[in-house]
């Protein structure tokens, strides 16, 4: 945590009892390796070492954090209901065709593609509502991840260049090889995102200091000018890969199809299952390289690991739906909000609030423009940038 001393910022947010319980237990542990013949093991034996009795008010700060941790929960599960309703909204809800609750359940389970509704219903909008949750589930873990891990509050997954990587290599492969559908250029994307991380991360690494936050973030901004000033070469040579490329630029969750998600659907699901178990690494982390190692973290594993799961996660999410913004940047801020700086709470938040915020998206995409639509990358960028700016500007805002 940066700034002055606690008495120059009076408004300045409290930490956490989790927080302050890492802080003590690093801060033993240094203490105890550091006493001259005296061992950790002889300090725990040693019954005057320990602290008196625990007051009244103490026990009652040790029994707040259990009804903290049922709040969390059933506020958690609240949110869950709110991305079904989303779900059942998106698949109901239509630019041109409204179907009934029937045609939608006949659809999901015996549908009769004779049947224009069901049909709709079958080859387009669930499909679709898949693709929002997938790509929001892995955007929103992709930037709380990245955001812990640079311990930047305006981190998103552009920052390692991973949008960049994916769109030139997605350029690539439409200009040079002539691919045409998503379920043939998917893979570039991907790759390209990999290569991208790889490639920042590579050079945040040099020195003496290893990649610290903010080498990452110079390293991650020269690597995307230059493969955003590549993708533009490309294009300004070949006319029909720019027509291509520019509808998946934009963001949108039409346009695919079973096979695209079900090739998505692994890396994301392991990438979110890596990134879920990062929640206490990630909370020592925002304490400060010094003290994550007096916790017994390895700092640069644990760094390496996070960028693994931001490319994994951001990479496919991206190669589907193409670089949506504020979706990565806006949610973990509103989880943060919610929960507080635990992130093994702010991770399983944002994992179910930006489905709800891409899904939103979609949804009043198809409503504004009809019989036409605006594709989810436009909507999400109006609507997620006036949080955003609430939050920034908000003088209590929770620092990482």
């Amino acid at each position: 945590m940066s700034g002055g001393p606690r008495g120059d910022h009076p408004e300045r947010p409290t930490e956490s009892a989790y927080a302050r319980r890492l802080r003590a237990k690093a801060a033993s542990i240094q203490v105890a390796r550091a006493a001259s013949g005296t061992t950790t093991a002889a300090l725990a034996e040693d019954p005057g070492d320990f602290p008196p009795a625990e007051t009244p008010a103490e026990a009652k700060a040790r029994i707040r954090p259990a009804r903290a941790r049922s709040a969390l929960a059933l506020g958690l599960l609240l949110c869950f209901l709110v991305l079904v309703a989303a779900v059942l909204a998106s698949l109901f809800i239509g630019s041109g065709h409204d179907v009934s609750g029937g045609d939608v359940f006949h659809a999901l389970f015996d549908a009769d593609l004779s049947d224009k509704g069901q049909l709709v219903v079958h080859e387009v909008r669930i499909p679709r509502t898949a693709a929002g949750v997938l790509a929001g589930i892995a955007l929103g873990l992709a930037g709380c991840v990245m955001q812990g891990v640079a311990r930047n509050p305006i981190a998103d997954p552009g920052l390692l260049g991973i949008n960049a990587g994916s769109s030139v290599a997605v350029v690539a492969a439409i200009s040079l090889l002539g691919l045409a559908s998503p379920s043939q250029y998917i893979w570039f994307g991907f790759l390209g995102a990999l290569l991208a991380a790889l490639l920042v991360y590579g050079i945040g690494s040099l020195g003496r200091e290893g990649a610290t936050p903010v080498k990452l973030a110079l390293a991650g901004t020269a690597t995307q000018a230059v493969l955003v000033a590549l993708t533009s070469a490309i294009l300004l040579k070949d006319r029909d890969s720019y027509d291509q490329y520019r509808f998946w630029q934009v963001g949108s969750l039409t346009g695919r199809d079973g096979s695209d998600l079900w090739q998505a659907l692994p890396f994301i699901a392991v990438g979110a299952v890596l990134a879920l178990a990062l929640g206490p690494a990630l909370n020592a982390l925002s304490l400060g390289d010094d003290l994550a190692r007096g916790l017994g973290q390895k700092v640069g594993r644990t760094r390496a690991g996070s960028a693994l799961v931001v490319v994994i996660l951001c990479g496919a999410a991206t190669a589907i739906v193409g670089p949506i913004a504020f979706v990565g940047l806006a949610v973990p801020h509103a989880a943060r909000l919610i929960t507080g700086p635990d992130y093994r709470w702010i991770l399983p938040y944002s994992a179910v609030l930006a489905p709800v915020l891409l899904l939103l998206a979609d949804i009043v995409g198809r409503l504004v423009a009809r019989p036409g639509e605006v594709q989810v990358g436009v909507i999400t960028a109006a609507i997620g940038c006036v949080p955003f700016i609430i939050l920034v500007r908000r003088r209590k805002l929770v620092e990482l």
